[in-house]
């Protein structure tokens, strides 16, 4: 009995406590099997993304505060803030000469002054959209804070947009600036008055004028005095007076419910400020600082001369090796003349290994003048040392070496495409006469008549010129030995057959043109998908007719040929010249084969800044990369199915709080 009694306690409080053991460790694997159905079914969310950009709260000056004297500006918001790009983006004006500090502290924005205020002046602070929260980066857009250090705050204001003239591209952070003082001069000579700064679409508005007259003018400035004193520097002038003015107006402002859904549409009062579409065309003048660059002698034969912009051509005068013939070299000069090769033609000056030449040409000064100006400059040539091998080959009988040459004929010809011939080295004796142009005939080759032209600037290259049959087939012939060089190298024989494509592989355009100025010749140019132009022809009646146009997309824009020339011309402000005009078809072309294509195109129609096509506009506007994040979230879910909150509120049966549902921000 005692053993029993024992041994039923004993079993008693073992199994006590293996009871205990079993509650804790199901107790445990419970915990275990919650947090690991948590974790696979998705982590915590944290709620909505805040997409909201940051409040005002308070400002030291107030917006609009009269009489300031204090040189720091404080602004206070609802959260912590950045200033992106402050040096960029932030404009004040009137502008100053030293930069001020512009920065952001926790959740102030602070602009100290290291200029003095000027009295009875309205200072304006445009951040543009440089104000972001700290987390999300949400922009404040257009916020900007005005003061005044009189007793009267002015509040006009002028908007527009600056275009580049050649292209209609957007000018991105081009300076706008305003000018009180109506004299051309005030441009070149004095700061701005009141300046704004062109966004990604070349937007501009300049605050705080005071009622009068102004001029106008956009600048790319380079070194930041806000007056046009570089020619280098991109420029627009408005040739007529602006005259700032106010006007109470109505716009229709559109309440969401959700992201897509229109709650109302209310009318808002509100100043309309005028002019409030100025368009102001920049341009380059052309200007070009002209100095020498550099030369070299890679070949024995030839003297290269290179300079930074086109220039007048120079005058060269050799001095060592002494000799008398004047005509020692022949010139192969590029466009502009700001590349010069001199081939050497005089055999005694060519062997020597050292060449030294005197050189007058212009040279811009510090004062922007082209002066003379004189430099020696020495041309040495060393052979190039040869191998043990490579001298032992030349003791074989040399190879003939004949003078290259290169032509553009493919086995398929454009139609509308001459022949281009470019040889190594200059020639002299090419007798054209032993060049045939054969054409087939019933399976007969016979000659047919061309004309052979040299280039003007290279005296190696040449144009032959036929009038193509379409799908003829053609045979180009070189005798050789009929083109020989100054070197004393003659060419091998050439022959190339090719065949002129047909006219149903080419598509024709006509454009019935409008809105054209009378009596000012006009040119249309065709572009590529880079907005390079590769054809380009003449308006005759109002009409531009292209013919043989290879199938795919192209665009089109027209110039003015306000001087005649042929070319498109850019402005020049000291003479008071506005450049050319410019205009682009507002579409793509898809040309199709052997097709006829006839098109109405009135240029004056839409606006200069709504013509470009954006698929060839270089200087795309810079979209507002919003967060979206709860939108993109809904749309996943949406997918998926279920809840935009994986796991609910604290991870787990799916569910949100009415919170969540009712779309509170939370951070």
């Amino acid at each position: 009995m005692y053993f029993c009694a024992n041994y039923t306690n004993g079993s008693m409080v073992i199994m006590t406590r293996l009871l205990k053991h079993i509650s804790t460790l199901t107790f445990l694997a419970g915990v275990l099997f919650l947090l690991c159905s948590c974790a696979n079914m998705a982590a915590p969310t944290g709620g909505l993304y805040d997409e909201a950009p940051p409040r005002v709260v308070r400002s030291n000056p107030q917006n609009s505060a009269l009489n300031v004297d204090r040189k720091i500006v404080e602004i206070e918001f609802d959260e912590n803030i950045k200033i992106e790009k402050p040096t960029e983006k932030v404009i004040i004006t009137p502008p100053q000469i030293n930069m001020p500090v512009i920065k952001s502290v926790g959740k102030k924005a602070v602009v100290e002054f290291n200029d003095e205020l000027l009295p009875n002046t309205t200072y304006t602070i445009d951040f543009t959209d440089a104000l972001v929260d700290n987390n999300e980066g949400n922009p404040l857009e257009n916020f900007s804070l005005s003061f005044s250090t009189g007793n009267q705050l002015d509040t006009l204001a002028v908007s527009g947009k600056v275009l580049s003239a050649e292209n209609l591209e957007p000018a991105q952070g081009i300076y706008v600036g305003m000018h009180t003082n109506l004299d051309d001069t005030a441009f070149v000579r004095t700061p701005f008055e009141r300046i704004s700064r062109t966004d990604s679409r070349g937007r501009f508005t300049v605050r705080g004028l005071a009622a009068g007259k102004y001029r106008i003018f956009a600048l790319d400035d380079k070194n930041r005095d806000y007056k046009y004193d570089n020619p280098q520097e991109a420029v627009a002038f408005l040739d007529s007076i602006v005259v700032p003015s106010s006007i109470p107006a109505v716009r229709q402002d559109t309440v969401f419910r959700d992201s897509v859904t229109i709650d109302t549409v209310i009318a808002v009062n509100y100043t309309r400020f005028l002019p409030d579409d100025i368009l102001l065309r920049s341009f380059s003048s052309g200007f070009q600082r002209k100095y020498f660059q550099k030369h070299e002698r890679i070949q024995r034969e030839k003297l290269v001369v290179f300079f930074a912009a086109p220039t007048q051509e120079p005058v060269f005068e050799l001095l060592r090796p002494a000799s008398d013939n004047d005509s020692w070299y022949l010139m192969e000069k590029s466009k502009g003349n700001d590349t010069l090769s001199l081939w050497i033609s005089d055999s005694l000056i060519l062997r020597q290994d050292t060449v030294i030449l005197k050189m007058n040409y212009l040279k811009t000064d510090s004062l922007n003048r082209d002066l003379m100006q004189s430099d020696t400059l020495s041309f040495t040539f060393r052979e190039p040392r040869q191998t043990n091998r490579e001298k032992g080959e030349e003791e074989k009988e040399e190879e003939v070496r004949f003078l290259m040459v290169n032509h553009n004929i493919r086995s398929s010809h454009e139609i509308y495409s001459p022949v281009q011939l470019e040889f190594e080295q200059p020639v002299i004796d090419f007798d054209s006469s032993k060049v045939k142009l054969t054409y087939e005939v019933d399976s007969v080759f016979s000659p047919v008549p061309f004309t052979m032209l040299g280039d003007t600037l290279n005296p190696r290259k040449y144009t032959l010129r036929h009038k193509w049959e379409p799908g003829g087939k053609y045979a180009l012939n070189i005798d050789s030995a009929t083109v020989h060089s100054i070197y004393g190298l003659w060419n091998n024989r050439v022959e190339q057959a090719f065949t002129v494509k047909t006219l149903d592989q080419y598509g024709n355009l006509m454009f019935q043109l409008s809105g054209l100025p009378v009596g000012k010749p006009a040119y249309v140019e065709l572009l590529d998908k880079s907005d390079k132009p590769f054809r380009k022809v003449r308006v005759k009646n109002n009409e531009a007719l292209i013919f043989d146009i290879n199938p795919g997309t192209l665009y089109a824009r027209l110039f003015i040929d306000d001087n005649g020339d042929g070319e498109w011309t850019t402005g020049d402000y000291e003479k008071g010249r506005q450049p050319e005009r410019v205009y682009y078809y507002p579409g793509a072309y898809e040309i199709r084969a052997y097709t006829d294509h006839e098109e109405s195109w009135d240029v004056t129609e839409l606006p200069l800044d709504k013509q470009k096509p954006l698929e060839i506009t270089k200087n795309k506007p810079e979209e507002k990369k919003r967060r979206n994040l709860n939108e993109e979230r809904e749309r996943q879910q949406n997918q998926r199915g279920g809840s935009p909150f994986p796991g609910g509120s604290a991870g787990m049966g799916g569910q949100t709080t009415p919170m969540q549902r009712q779309g509170t921000p939370t951070r």
